[in-house]
C-alpha cells in the first residue's frame, strides 16, 4: 500500500526552470555550450526541512500498509510521531530563533525563514491527520480483531471500572499533583513533551470557573491493562473518570488533554565552557525551559481554555495541532511490545561472520584473524555481538593487549562496551575512551557513562573544542612477538547492541598499518593538544572529507560517460556537493544516490542532473551506513560476488571502457554541512577484493530493491517503484549471511 506521498507536497510550486541566454544576461553561453548548475537558480535545491518531512511520509506510509504486520505498522507508527517530536524540538524550534532574532538569509532553495516555516505548518498538518486516520481506522480496529483491544473508559461495563478504580486509588492517585491557577497560584510550568489535562472546575458557593492542570505522570504505564491483559485503557481516560477525588467539593467542567513541544537543542558555546561536563549538565536543565514552539490540543478544547494556553505559553494559532486521536502517538511503543511473535516480522538471528566463528568448542583468536587478513562485517545480518562486541572484550581480556582507545557516540543501556573498558583500566591497561557529551538527546546517558569510566581508571575526554566528534573508531594496541601491533575498527554506526539489531551498518575491522597509524594520530588529536597529521588511509573531517569528496567527483567528471558514482548516505544538503555531483551528470557521469532522509539534490531535471537517479530504502531495518563508490569494479571483484547470477540485480555491470577502478570507503560521515565541517569522522578504504565484492553486492541489491523503495522525482516529490522484480534486499542480505554461515559449516565438516 503505497499512500499518496505526494499529497500537500510544496515541492510542485518549486520546479526548476531551464537556464536561457535571456536569463543569463549579456555574454551567457550559447545554446551549445555547457550551463553550470549555478545558472539554474536556487530552484535547483530542495528544501532541507520539507525533505524531512517526506522522509516521515514514507516511514507513515509503512504505518498504513497492511501487508506489514499489525505489531510492527504501530511501530512505524510511533517512530512518525517521536520523530515529529525531534523535528520540531530541533529543526522548527531552529528556525523560530532564526525568525525572531529577525535573521533573513534565505535557504539554499530560496525560502525565507516564514515560507518555510508556512509550508512546514500545512506539511505536518497533513501528515498529523493521516497519522489519526491510520490509527483511528486502521490499527486501532486491526488490533481488536487480533485481541488487542484499545478501549474508551466510557464504553467500559461496571465490572471493568470498579476494576480501574481499584487500580486509580492504589498505583496512580498518590503520584498526581493537581495545579490550579488563580490569583495565589501563577501557571504552572510545563515541561517539555509532558502530557496534561485541562481540567475546568467551578467553585459550587460562586460559581466562579478556574483552570487547573493535572500533569500524566511519565513514569507510569501509558495503557493501563484490565485483568483479562486484552483490553487497554488509556491513562489520561482513567484520571479523567476520578478527578473528583483531585478536586473534592468542586463543580467538575470540561476537560483536556494538551502537550507543549519545547525547544531542545543545546545553547552551549564549548569553546568558552570551563568544564564541559559541568556546562552540559547546565544546560541540560536550561533546556526543560526551553522556549515553547508546538501545542497539542485535543479537538474538542474549548476556546477560553486554548486561548489561555496559547497566552501563557506565548504561542499562536499556527502552532496548535488539533487531534482526534490520544495525543503522543510515541507511546505506542508498549503496545507494540506486547507479546504475539505472530503479529510481529518473524525474528531475525544474525549469523557469526564465518572468518569469526570459532572450531566447535575452540573460541576465534581474533587478533590472529586480522594478522592475517580484513573483516567486513554487516549489521544485522552479521552479529554484532560476535563481532565488534567481541573485539573491544577480548582487548579487554588479553594480557598482551597494552591500550585500548576508543569513540562513544551513543551506546546502549546495558553498556558492554563501557563495561570492557572499564575492566581493561582496573587490569591495567591503558584506555582512553572519547565520550560525546553532545550527543543530541543522549546527554544525559553520556554524563552517566564518561563518570563510570573516570571512576574505573579509564582517560575520558570530551572531544575537540567547536566540534562534534561523530567518527565510530576503536583503536587497540597489542604486543606481539615482531613488535607493536595495532588492531582497528572503523565503523558507520554506533557502539550501541540495541541499535545494532535494528540499524543497517558496516565496519571494518582491520590490522592495516596505514588505518592504525592515523587512528593512533586521530585519538592523539582528540585526547591531546596535537594536530592531526596528514593522514596515510583514512578521510578525516573537517580538514579532509569535503575537498576528497570533491576531488573524487572531479575524478570522475573528467571521465564523463566512463564514469560512475555510487553514494549511499542517510542525508545529502551540502550545495558544494550537490552542484559537484550536477556538474558530473552533466559531464556524462552515472550517478547512483542512496539517501534514505534528506535530499537536496533534484534528480532528472533536463541538462542539469539528467544521469542522477535517488533512491530511500525505508524497510524493517533502518538503512544507516555510509558507503562511498568512485569508478568502476573490477571484472575480479565481480566474479566473486554472490549476487552474480540473480538475474533481478541488474547492477552487477562491466567497468566502461577507460573506466578508473573503484575506490570504496565506509565511514561515519554524511553528505551534509554539519558532518563535512563540524564534525569528526573517519572514513576507511576498504582495499581487499573479497570486501569489495561484499559491498558491491551490497549496492547491488540496494539499487534493485522494490518492495521498500522509493525514488525521487524531478518535481521534489517521491513515489514508490513499482514492484516488478520483489527484489527484497533486506531479507536476500539476510539469506547471504546464512548462507555464508552454512559454506563455513560444511567446510568444517569436509575438512
Amino acid at each position: 500500500m503505497t499512500g499518496d506521498l505526494r499529497e500537500g507536497s510544496a515541492e510542485a510550486e518549486h520546479r526548476v526552470p531551464g537556464p536561457s541566454s535571456a536569463d543569463a544576461g549579456d555574454g551567457a553561453p550559447g545554446d551549445d555550450e555547457p550551463r553550470g548548475p549555478e545558472e539554474f537558480g536556487a530552484a535547483r535545491f530542495l528544501n532541507r526541512e520539507l525533505s524531512w518531512l517526506d522522509f516521515a511520509a514514507r516511514v507513515l506510509d509503512l504505518a498504513a500498509d497492511v501487508a506489514t504486520p499489525l505489531l510492527e505498522r504501530g511501530k512505524f507508527l510511533a517512530i512518525f510521531a517521536t520523530g515529529m517530536d525531534e523535528f520540531f524540538q530541533v529543526r522548527v524550534a531552529g528556525l523560530k530563533d532564526r525568525h525572531e532574532a529577525g535573521l533573513h538569509a534565505r535557504s539554499a532553495d530560496g525560502r525565507t525563514v516564514s515560507e518555510q516555516l508556512r509550508a512546514i505548518r500545512a506539511r505536518a498538518g497533513a501528515l498529523a491527520a493521516r497519522a489519526e486516520r491510520i490509527y483511528r481506522d486502521g490499527l486501532v480496529l486491526d488490533l481488536a480483531a487480533s485481541g488487542i483491544e484499545v478501549v474508551s473508559y466510557s464504553a467500559l461495563d461496571e465490572d471493568a471500572r470498579a476494576e480501574l478504580r481499584g487500580i486509580f486509588e492504589r498505583d496512580i492517585f498518590p503520584v498526581l499533583t493537581p495545579l490550579a491557577v488563580d490569583p495565589g497560584h501563577p501557571f504552572p510550568y510545563i515541561s517539555n513533551l509532558s502530557l496534561n489535562l485541562a481540567v475546568v472546575v467551578a467553585d459550587p458557593e460562586t460559581s466562579e470557573r478556574r483552570f487547573a492542570r493535572v500533569k500524566v505522570p511519565p513514569l507510569l504505564p501509558r495503557f493501563v491493562a484490565l485483568g483479562d491483559d486484552r483490553r487497554l485503557v488509556l491513562l489520561e481516560q482513567v484520571i479523567a473518570a476520578h478527578l473528583e477525588q483531585l478536586f473534592p467539593d468542586m463543580m467538575l467542567g470540561a476537560y483536556h488533554a494538551f502537550r507543549v513541544t519545547r525547544n531542545a537543542d543545546l545553547d552551549l558555546d564549548d569553546g568558552e565552557a570551563d568544564d564541559l561536563l559541568a556546562a552540559v549538565e547546565i544546560e541540560l536543565r536550561r533546556r526543560r525551559f526551553g522556549r515553547a514552539v508546538r501545542l497539542e490540543v485535543d479537538a474538542t478544547i474549548e476556546p477560553d481554555v486554548l486561548e489561555l494556553l496559547l497566552s501563557e505559553l506565548e504561542l499562536t494559532t499556527e502552532d496548535v495541532y488539533a487531534c482526534t486521536v490520544p495525543l503522543d502517538l510515541g507511546q505506542l511503543w508498549a503496545v507494540v511490545r506486547i507479546d504475539r511473535p505472530e503479529l510481529h516480522e518473524p525474528a531475525w538471528i544474525p549469523a557469526t561472520q564465518p572468518r569469526l566463528a570459532g572450531h566447535g568448542e575452540d573460541p576465534v583468536d581474533l587478533f590472529a584473524v586480522l594478522r592475517e587478513r580484513d573483516v567486513l562485517v554487516q549489521h544485522p545480518y552479521d552479529s554484532f555481538g560476535t563481532s565488534v562486541e567481541a573485539f573491544i572484550s577480548a582487548a579487554a581480556e588479553d594480557p598482551d593487549v597494552l591500550a585500548i582507545k576508543q569513540t562513544l557516540y551513543r551506546t546502549s543501556g546495558d553498556a558492554p562496551f563501557v563495561s570492557a573498558l572499564a575492566r581493561a583500566a582496573e587490569s591495567g591497561k591503558q584506555v582512553a575512551a572519547l565520550v560525546e557529551l553532545k550527543a543530541r538527546f543522549d546527554e544525559q546517558r553520556n554524563i552517566v557513562w564518561a563518570r563510570q569510566l573516570e571512576q574505573a581508571g579509564v582517560h575520558v575526554v570530551y572531544g575537540v573544542v567547536g566540534l562534534k566528534t561523530h567518527s565510530k573508531t576503536a583503536l587497540v594496541v597489542r604486543r606481539e612477538p615482531d613488535g607493536i601491533r595495532r588492531y582497528c575498527h572503523v565503523g558507520t554506526g554506533n557502539y550501541n547492541s540495541d541499535t545494532a539489531r535494528v540499524y543497517e551498518d558496516i565496519g571494518l575491522l582491520t590490522s592495516d598499518p596505514d588505518v592504525g597509524a592515523d587512528l593512533n594520530d586521530l585519538f592523539n588529536h582528540l585526547t591531546g593538544f596535537s594536530r592531526s597529521s596528514t593522514s596515510r588511509a583514512l578521510v578525516l573531517a573537517p580538514e579532509r572529507f569535503r575537498p576528497w569528496v570533491l576531488e573524487q567527483i572531479a575524478l570522475e567528471t573528467e571521465a564523463g560517460e566512463s564514469g560512475r558514482i555510487t553514494i549511499k548516505v542517510n542525508g545529502l544538503t551540502d550545495p558544494e556537493i550537490v552542484d559537484a555531483l550536477y556538474r558530473a551528470s552533466q559531464a556524462g557521469v552515472l550517478v547512483e544516490l542512496m539517501v534514505r532522509g534528506v535530499c537536496a539534490l533534484r534528480p532528472g531535471v533536463a541538462g542539469l542532473s539528467e544521469r542522477v537517479t535517488v533512491r530511500s530504502i525505508v524497510g524493517r531495518v533502518l538503512e544507516h551506513s555510509r558507503i562511498y563508490r568512485f569508478g568502476w569494479p573490477s571484472p575480479e571483484v565481480l566474479a566473486a560476488c554472490a549476487t552474480r547470477d540473480d538475474s533481478e540485480v541488474p547492477h552487477l555491470r562491466a567497468p566502461e571502457p577507460g573506466a578508473r577502478r573503484a575506490r570504496y570507503f565506509i565511514g561515519s560521515g554524511d553528505l551534509m554541512e554539519r558532518n563535512l565541517d563540524r564534525r569528526i569522522e573517519a572514513l576507511a578504504p576498504v582495499l581487499a577484493p573479497e570486501l569489495c565484492s561484499r559491498l558491491e553486492d551490497i549496492l547491488a541489491l540496494d539499487l534493485a530493491d522494490d518492495p521498500h523503495t522509493w525514488v525521487l522525482a524531478d518535481d521534489g516529490t517521491w513515489g514508490r517503484v513499482p514492484c516488478l522484480a520483489d527484489v527484497n534486499a533486506q531479507a536476500r542480505l539476510q539469506e547471504l549471511a546464512v548462507e555464508r554461515s552454512r559454506r563455513r559449516h560444511a567446510s568444517e565438516l569436509a575438512g
